[in-house]
């Protein structure tokens, strides 16, 4: 057995996607947590539920809190335990990592590290610009920058610096950024040479500045730099006009807000983000499972009666298979009836059980799965079994019914209210947000969504608070609830899935551009 370890892992620049797909591994098994605060939430969650997850503050510590945090380091690792020191950017490349690690080889405690993406590389990449380019020049250089508290550029010879036949590249703190491009023209750059500065670099908000050297010091003078920048200088500025694709995405620079469950908003929030928007995530409904089972067992018991049983969604896979397994039953039981499964996640999820699935759709198209299972031995007097949340409708079931089937529906998970937050601790104030009009779209995929949303934020006051913003309906049936609230409902899809639902975002922007 190997003794405990520390690992010095790279989280990359942000977005939670880049994380290594061994960095993200040891994340899954790790028993103790040490991350900067500028780590991404969702990526937090890919640890154990029982694992310990420490934020020990911002991603530059003063040497006091260098200090505690290799202490805690030592501390968790002689418990015997494995621990994951997860890192904003790479741990060796202008960061703490190294003293982290010497600390740890100091004490004898065994140690790995796992880089990830720097923002001097990402952030240029972000933007369009390579950081190197077969023409332009035959170095690359990296200056350190970006230190807290400090307007100061960082000592570094710009003379020479500025005779450099290459690309420079620099992380400054907001007060810096200033005073780097000022010290390259004083070290005698030339001021025509082709500059970017970018802002909260590889996220939904990213902004670059470009120009010359001069012409970005001016703006630079004239405005007051908020955020940390990654400056790039250099020829290669000028490949941005060809190769920019970031913030050239259909949803760049939307905020969109996302009602649905925790549990279930993972694709819709992926599918979002891949477009370019700023998804926050705001369930204002939550998977439960049922205070009654009894007509869920009821089901199980008479499963082999079925000739189709029909799953929409991995949710439902996962509450039936986990009641049915309680119960003196087993996956035997399923051999009768075949399979339909809505959804890729859905048949993977069938197949951890060992179900094979005789119906697999990738979308959520009623028309489709319908005539499907007419093709596969009719649906005259066929008898259907369809989970789902309890008391919700469904539009395939009362199609298969209208097709001739005997559909027997029944819940096997409960959605309940709730309230995603308040404007305390590192929740959003949907509420503030909302009056003060920064949040583009919402988006709800089902009218408990829209009930829920309304309850929370105030039935008589909802209709005001979304009036100027871009309200998006799954389907007809949430349309109608948003209706008897005074929603207007801006986007709905001809198709009621997840796809044709962002699909139908990206076109509304694309026709009112």
């Amino acid at each position: 057995m190997l003794p405990a370890t520390v690992f010095i892992v790279g989280a990359g620049p942000g977005d939670p996607s880049l994380i290594s797909v061994r960095g993200l591994r040891l994340l899954a098994r790790a028993d103790v947590v040490v991350h900067d605060h500028l780590i991404h939430p969702r990526l937090l969650r890919a640890t154990r539920a029982d694992a310990e997850c420490i934020d020990v503050g911002s991603a530059a510590p003063q040497a006091g809190e260098q200090e505690a945090i290799n202490l805690l380091l030592v501390e968790k690792a002689r418990e015997g335990k494995s621990v994951v020191r997860l890192k904003w950017g790479d741990p060796f490349v202008f960061d703490s990592g190294g003293k982290e690690a010497l600390f740890l080889h100091e004490q004898g405690v065994r140690f790995e590290i796992v880089p990830g993406i720097t923002m001097p590389v990402a952030g240029p990449a972000f933007a369009g610009i390579p950081v190197t380019y077969p023409g332009a020049g035959d170095t690359l250089t990296f200056v350190r920058g970006h230190e807290d508290g400090t307007n100061k550029p960082p000592k570094a010879d710009w003379a020479a610096l500025a005779r450099l036949d290459g690309t420079i590249v620099c992380y400054a703190g907001p007060r810096q950024v200033l005073g780097v491009v000022t010290s390259l023209i004083e070290g005698g750059r030339s001021p025509r040479e082709s500059t970017a500065v970018i802002s909260r670099a590889a996220g939904p908000r990213q902004d670059t500045l470009t120009g010359t050297l001069a012409e970005v010091q001016a703006r630079l003078r004239d405005e007051v730099q908020k955020d940390p920048a990654v400056i790039v200088v250099g020829g290669v500025v000028g490949l941005r006009d060809h190769l920019r694709w970031f913030d050239a995405r259909p949803l760049f620079g939307k905020r969109v807000l996302v009602t649905r469950s925790r549990e279930q908003a993972g694709e819709l929030l992926e599918r979002l983000e891949d477009l370019g928007a700023e998804a926050i995530e705001a369930p204002f409904i939550k998977v439960a499972p049922l205070t009654d089972t009894a007509p869920l067992d009821a089901a199980i018991d008479k499963a082999g009666q079925y000739d189709w049983i029909v799953f929409t969604g991995a949710t439902t896979v996962e509450h039936f298979m986990r009641r049915l397994q309680a119960g003196p039953h087993d996956v035997r039981s399923l051999k009768g009836p075949k399979l339909c499964a809505v959804g890729l996640v859905t048949a993977e999820r069938l197949s951890r059980f060992g179900l094979k699935v005789d119906l697999k759709f990738v979308e959520n198209e009623t028309a489709a799965i319908v005539e499907g299972m007419k093709g596969v031995g009719g649906l005259k007097a066929a008898r259907v079994l369809f989970p789902r949340a309890d008391g919700a409708r469904d539009l395939i079931a009362e199609e298969l019914k209208r097709a001739g089937a005997s559909v027997d529906e029944v819940g096997a998970y409960r959605l309940i209210r709730e309230t995603p937050a308040d404007g305390e601790g590192d929740g959003p104030d949907i509420y503030r947000m909302l009056l003060d009009k920064q949040i583009d779209v919402v988006i709800f995929t089902s009218p408990s969504t829209v009930r829920n949303f309304a309850h929370s934020l105030g039935e008589e006051q909802v209709a005001d608070l979304l009036q100027s913003t871009v309200v998006a309906c799954a389907g007809p049936v949430t349309a109608e609830v948003a209706q008897g609230l005074q929603i207007t409902t801006t986007v709905m899809p001809r198709d009621y899935t997840l796809a044709a639902l962002v699909g139908a975002v990206v076109d509304h922007y694309a026709g009112s551009a």
